[in-house]
């Protein structure tokens, strides 16, 4: 009995870094899009390492949005290459979020947040779900 209830908690980890991948995902998107369509949009802030034109900014995180939500509809299929991928991506998302940090570090701080949580969900109990769909 401890053991199911400890599996369904882990399932509702993954649950949770999926739904939260598809979040983090459409936040990126929005985000991108607005970059691209109305790059006068985002403030411009100060010399930083990873300086780019806004409108490359809204692409960059425009595909991370799309592939990042594709990754989280993945992690409800269990398979072990989608949490790979969900971790992958959420590595890239919390990356691309601390590029994003000079200029709204608040928003930046809650995507990085987010981004851990759902690599800790995706490694930590990845391995308690496969035994659920057994």
């Amino acid at each position: 009995m401890a053991e199911r209830q400890g599996s369904a908690w882990a399932a509702g980890w993954i649950s949770f870094a999926g739904f939260m991948m598809i979040l983090l995902g459409s936040f990126h998107a929005v985000s991108g899009l607005v970059g691209i369509f109305n790059d006068t949009f985002f403030v411009k802030g100060s010399k930083y390492l990873f300086q780019f034109d806004r409108s490359t900014w809204g692409w960059i995180n425009l595909i991370i949005g799309i592939v990042v939500v594709l990754a989280g509809f993945g992690v409800f299929s269990g398979a072990i290459w989608a949490r790979t991928v969900g971790v992958i991506m959420a590595i890239v998302s919390g990356v691309a979020a601390f590029a994003w940090l000079p200029w709204y570090p608040v928003w930046a701080i809650a995507i990085i947040v987010c981004a851990i949580a759902v690599i800790w969900a995706l490694t930590a109990h990845g391995r308690e779900v496969e035994k659920l769909q057994e």
